[in-house]
């Protein structure tokens, strides 16, 4: 039942100064940061397209990607977490049990990263599990890293490595707010972009807010194991390098900066975040995505990811 679950979850979530207003109430009243913007970000995951439920997918780990891809969101914003709400609808049947595995997923990530859980909604019907967490987060006055701001001469520079993701790491995501907010303090990230549908399709997203061209050094792209073990599964036709172009759910930041910037950041990035940092390629006057083989050879790169089907 409803009540005596909400009940339960009120005396898990720990007190936090940024609550005025705590949980429990028709709404929070957060207190926003002094002297910083706030940064809303929303995202829906639906049984069936984005997970299902099973032996290799347990709700605790819906709960923690649900969480961890709108942190992700944040960090490509360069924003710090703050608070997140929580809407769920759940399965009539084992509706408790799955209730409580989301909340262990939510709740250990939002410890790790210092989010403060500030409300949310539960439903029931006869579907499956659909969930939707709205994360806000803050950033200094006109220090949001966007889209939009890629200039011709920067280099492109990735965190992690990509492909592969749907073996597995789709579901352990791992926000790279930290990273994010490391690199935000110290570099000019002229623009900015989560990879969750794809390597080339993010990048042209980036590219066509921008307004310039994105060129790929394919030799430079960071392939992930779990790519390798794609590509060798039966019927699988894709080379790794392709799994790493459009895979998508890698949840890695791709940035764009000026070249001594971006190489300074990657040779000390690993140190300053923990994590490896790649330069793949760069950014040029012109539109679209273009693929530079090792040679040196140039071609017209299409966009490769998943996009949710809309019928007319």
């Amino acid at each position: 039942m409803e009540t005596p679950f909400v009940d339960w979850l009120l005396e898990r979530i720990p007190a936090d100064a940024r609550l005025e207003v705590p949980p429990g109430d028709d709404a929070c009243v957060l207190r926003p940061p002094a002297l910083r913007r706030t940064v809303v970000t929303v995202d829906m995951l639906t049984e069936g397209v984005d997970f299902i439920l099973g032996p290799d997918c347990s709700s605790r780990q819906v709960g923690h990607k649900a969480l961890g891809v709108n942190l992700s969101d944040l960090a490509a914003m360069g924003a710090r977490p703050e608070a997140a709400l929580v809407a769920v609808c759940l399965p009539r049947h084992n509706g408790s049990a799955i209730a409580h595995g989301l909340w262990e997923g939510i709740e250990t990530l939002a410890a790790a990263e210092g989010i403060t859980l500030a409300g949310g909604d539960t439903n029931a019907w006869d579907g499956g599990l659909v969930m939707s967490i709205t994360a806000i987060g803050s950033v200094p006055p006109g220090k949001a890293w966007r889209r939009d701001g890629a200039l011709p001469g920067d280099l492109l520079v990735a965190t992690g490595s990509f492909g592969g993701s749907l073996l597995g790491r789709h579901l352990a995501v791992e926000p790279r707010c930290r990273a994010a907010l490391e690199i935000a303090e110290r570099f000019a990230v002229h623009a900015a972009i989560d990879v969750s549908d794809g390597l080339s399709l993010d990048l042209a997203r980036m590219m066509r807010a921008s307004g310039t061209c994105g060129v790929v050094r394919l030799a430079s792209v960071p392939i992930h194991p779990d790519a390798v073990r794609m590509s060798r599964q039966p019927g699988d036709t894709r080379s790794p390098l392709e799994h790493a172009l459009g895979d998508g759910e890698d949840f890695e930041l791709l940035l764009a900066l000026a070249p001594a910037d971006a190489i300074q950041l990657v040779a000390t990035g690993e140190e300053l975040t923990g994590i490896q940092l790649s330069i793949i390629g760069e950014v040029r006057a012109g539109q679209g995505l273009v693929a530079e083989a090792p040679d040196g050879t140039q071609r017209p790169l299409p966009p490769q990811g998943f996009l949710h089907d809309f019928e007319a």
